[in-house]
């Protein structure tokens, strides 16, 4: 196993709700992470092709049958992306052709079949040769969220053998779900990479507690969006509508050691490629010879754990 790597946190925004802008900036993204000798490069929750922070934002948005959000949900649809499809393919390729690992945040839209136009959150974790290694869907959307993503299911709960050891990935409030966190230190991850829309407090908080718990160095991905990203079919709150340019997702990507201490600490208002290596892979060895949350500090012979439908 290697004992060091180099990676790229992309806290760079995408072109939201533009899948082919999207993937031309993400294609330009990647190769400067390459060229930067990066091993390993993460993009934020559904990079591709936005967060949706108008929910929490917007008036309006939950009112049943409103016409500009029945806009831009359609307009998400129509921009999400399939797997596999035309965007996973190019990811992919981009992975081989640079020999890096890439993990990237998706709307997920199911065309055809059992669950036809329904959107997911989803992650993918893309392997150095291109194989995509990890598909997980959110298992459950959080609060506003729940307007506009379906349920998740179990198939992605892992982690991954790649060319950098074992990575794995949850998205936001999982991190917050304590089985879930289990079914991954069970897994036997080295690296976990936690994608948040962004590393505010609390936030800082779960992936600190993930990396003290798991005994793995803790990836975390913020973007950035300004109010002047938000869908025009929306009306914005006056406070927002007076400053266009305001940061409504600010960052805040970090990296945290199996010590559950700061690596890099987090990055706020910066709009860039973050770059970092973490040097001492052989610390979650360390870390885990006193604590081993999924080898000698469990109990199997009181409790277990059973995960349905992976």
């Amino acid at each position: 196993m290697k004992t060091s790597i180099h990676i790229a946190i992309v806290q760079e925004r995408p072109v939201y709700l533009n899948l082919g802008l999207s993937l031309q900036k993400l294609e330009i993204l990647v190769k400067e992470a390459a060229a930067n000798n990066a091993e390993l490069i993460v993009f934020g929750e559904t990079w591709l092709c936005g967060y949706p922070a108008w929910l929490d934002h917007c008036p309006n948005v939950a009112l049943w049958n409103h016409e500009p959000t029945k806009q831009v949900f359609a307009r998400m649809l129509q921009n999400g992306v399939t797997v596999p499809g035309k965007a996973t393919k190019l990811i992919a390729g981009l992975a081989k052709a640079h020999k890096v690992v890439i993990g990237i945040g998706i709307n997920e839209k199911v065309t055809g079949g059992p669950g036809s136009g329904t959107l997911y959150n989803s992650f993918l974790l893309f392997d150095a040769d291109g194989k995509l290694a990890v598909h997980h869907r959110k298992l459950m959307p959080t609060f506003t969220e729940k307007l506009l993503y379906g349920l998740g299911d179990a198939r992605g709960l892992r982690s991954a053998n790649t060319v950098l050891g074992k990575i794995s990935g949850l998205i936001c409030w999982e991190h917050f779900m304590p089985l879930s966190r289990q079914a991954l230190h069970n897994s036997g991850e080295f690296i976990h990479l936690a994608l948040w829309p962004m590393v505010h407090e609390m936030h800082q908080v779960a992936c600190r507690q993930y990396a003290f718990e798991g005994r793995c160095f803790v990836v975390a991905a913020g973007q950035m969006m300004q109010a002047k990203d938000f869908p025009p079919e929306l009306e914005l709150p006056g406070h927002l509508k007076n400053d266009p340019d305001e940061w409504v997702l600010n960052g805040g990507s970090c990296v945290i050691a199996p010590d559950g201490f700061y690596d890099l600490k987090p990055q706020f208002y910066k709009e860039k490629i973050i770059y970092h290596t973490m040097d001492d892979l052989d610390h979650v060895l360390r870390e885990r010879m006193t604590l081993d949350t999924s080898g000698h500090y469990q109990r199997p012979d009181i409790f277990e754990l059973k995960i349905k439908g992976k």
